[in-house]
């Protein structure tokens, strides 16, 4: 997995505040944001989003001018304030899913696994399933009523594929606790009640958060995610707004990686 080393780092995704952090101000419990974030939460986000707003690394279509091409694409991103293992208090930024068509980029902590590498597993099985996709419709349009069978072993086989490559997919996504403790996303949510993970589980910003942490024994302090751009659809997300982590792909998740682990709730 490539990392973005910037020149003289200690950590590449470690980042310092502007501002002076007094030890007064460190919760002794870790902040998870349910309806407001920690001030420590909200100068991080402050930093973070300045940075969004100026920089030119990158280009992903927000919606927030009339320059961008292309779909437009808001993204929630979340900010977890740590302490280093000399002390420092800093944060790490992560951004949920696909940023700018990429799964990495300076400043913000890696996936927890990289579904976009070249080669990979899944390139190759997508590929299988577009070749599937594509004899199925050219059957389909000679319509002939002797390769109905035919075009119904298909569908099955593909969906079958389909299925398996999802699987797949969760099988690569092993997520740490503060204790080191390793679990699958098919277990984490096996153990939850569920049949398997919903689709995207694992992407959120928040488990890429901790996921990195905990790999770089970093202390978890206080937590929270906000929207960035417009709201797809429906006016829900709000620019700039901040949300509680969703329940249906993080809330398992959290179980695992933040057992043992003294939460306030804001």
């Amino acid at each position: 997995m490539q990392l973005f080393m910037p020149e003289n780092a200690i950590d590449p995704y470690f980042t310092k505040f502007d501002e002076v952090i007094t030890m007064g101000s460190i919760p002794a419990k870790l902040s998870l944001m349910i309806t407001a974030p920690h001030p420590l939460c909200l100068m991080a986000a402050m930093q973070l989003q300045a940075y969004l707003s100026s920089q030119t690394d990158w280009v992903h279509n927000f919606g927030l001018s009339n320059q961008n091409e292309g779909a437009v694409i808001g993204k929630m991103f979340g900010v977890l304030v740590v302490q280093n293992q000399v002390g420092e208090i800093g944060y790490l930024s992560a951004f949920s899913g696909k940023l700018a068509g990429r799964n990495q980029h300076a400043k913000f902590v890696p996936p927890v696994f990289d579904l976009l590498t070249e080669n990979s597993f899944l390139n190759t099985g997508m590929t299988e399933l577009t070749r599937m996709n594509l004899l199925v419709r050219t059957l389909e349009e000679q319509n002939d009523p002797n390769q109905k069978i035919e075009i119904a072993r298909l569908k099955e086989t593909r969906k079958a594929h389909s299925i398996a490559l999802q699987d797949q997919i969760f099988e690569h996504y092993h997520f740490l606790n503060q204790a080191g403790e390793e679990k699958s996303l098919k277990k984490i949510f096996a153990n939850a009640g569920y049949k398997k993970p919903p689709a995207g589980a694992g992407e959120c910003a928040a488990p890429k958060l901790l996921q990195y942490a905990f790999q770089h024994k970093m202390r978890p302090v206080a937590l929270a995610e906000f929207w960035w751009g417009q709201s797809p659809k429906s006016d829900f997300w709000k620019h700039g707004h901040f949300y509680a982590c969703c329940k249906e792909k993080c809330e398992p998740i959290f179980k695992h990686t933040l057992a043992g682990i003294d939460i306030e709730k804001g």
